[in-house]
């Protein structure tokens, strides 16, 4: 487990500040440069668990360094450059404080709301007897707010602009992107033989323009439903067999461990760790239809090092 990527530490040229995230650790240099290392790290429940795993950083990297170079016709993002398997470097933004979150699909944190009796979610009325992953006639767009600390929370679009939190055009240009965003990640899902269930964007201001920002379309931020039998498993309603992480909340679940107060992380064990890590590896291929390509031995934080300073020196 040595090449595992938990934590860095860097001295990069012009480097301002160091931002220790959940699972990344972001530079921020004075050149108005983002450096963005996706680690090994993994939460879930809120909680970074005491073990990394082994390629998550690169596998959650290489796919939003794919689909954002895919979606780059449809919306200007953040990347300027992947110097290395787990960093993407870009251009830094002023983010918006909400998320964009988008759903096809009745399922997640809707499905639990809906079953709760609400039939307006965000400000967006539900349709009447849905049942549990059911697709929606139209994409909806369920807003959050960007909470620094604790959970994210729901809004509406008449709050977000009734608050001021972004102006009305700027807020219907992210409606625009996001509504085509979806469809263009639905598409490449379909042709995976997946779903793209429901996923979120983040967006920001750079000149003026509104920008994508973040990773997109990874098992991480979305959520995917394979696509055959979904149809079968919906009329009988079985659960639909999904490709997310999902696999390590149910393994802490059904070891006790929610991430409630006197809750105890269970033991990540070699076999857990390797069991997770070839769950994401799968994720990668089945999502890209590319073969994961493991690097070679060279010591990783020394080669993610040497690969940010290569590529910060050719810019000079």
């Amino acid at each position: 487990m040595k090449n595992v990527l938990i934590s860095t530490d860097f001295r990069l040229p012009g480097q301002l500040t160091r931002y220790q995230g959940k699972v990344r650790d972001v530079y921020t240099l004075s050149t108005q440069i983002l450096v963005m290392v996706a680690t090994d790290r993994i939460s879930a429940f809120d909680v970074v668990l005491p073990k990394g795993i082994p390629y998550k950083g690169q596998v959650l990297n290489q796919i939003a360094a794919k689909f954002l170079a895919a979606t780059a016709d449809i919306v200007p993002n953040w990347v300027m450059e992947v110097p290395d398997p787990v960093v993407t470097v870009g251009q830094a933004c002023d983010p918006f404080p909400v998320e964009m979150v988008i759903r096809g699909y009745l399922s997640g944190h809707a499905a639990r709301e809906y079953a709760a009796g609400k039939r307006i979610l965000c400000g967006v009325p539900l349709p009447e007897g849905l049942k549990e992953n059911d697709k929606f006639p139209e994409p909806i767009i369920t807003p959050t707010t960007k909470a620094s600390v604790g959970h994210d929370e729901d809004i509406s679009r008449e709050d977000i602009l009734s608050s001021g939190l972004v102006s009305k055009k700027e807020y219907e240009q992210m409606e625009h992107f996001t509504r085509a965003l979806f469809q263009r990640g639905t598409e490449m899902a379909d042709s995976r033989g997946l779903i793209l269930v429901d996923t979120k964007y983040e967006f920001g201001k750079k000149n003026g323009n509104v920008m994508l920002i973040d990773e997109i379309h990874t098992p991480d931020s979305s959520r995917y439903f394979y696509k055959e039998g979904y149809e079968e498993r919906q009329s009988k309603s079985e659960p639909q067999h999904q490709l997310s992480k999902e696999f390590v909340r149910q393994w802490l679940i059904e070891n006790g461990f929610q991430g409630k107060e006197g809750q105890q992380i269970p033991e990540m064990t070699d076999k857990v760790i390797a069991g997770i890590s070839d769950r994401y590896i799968e994720l990668y291929e089945k999502i890209t239809g590319e073969k994961f390509q493991k690097p070679n031995a060279e010591e990783t934080l020394a080669r993610v090092e040497k690969n940010i300073l290569a590529f910060l020196a050719q810019r000079k």
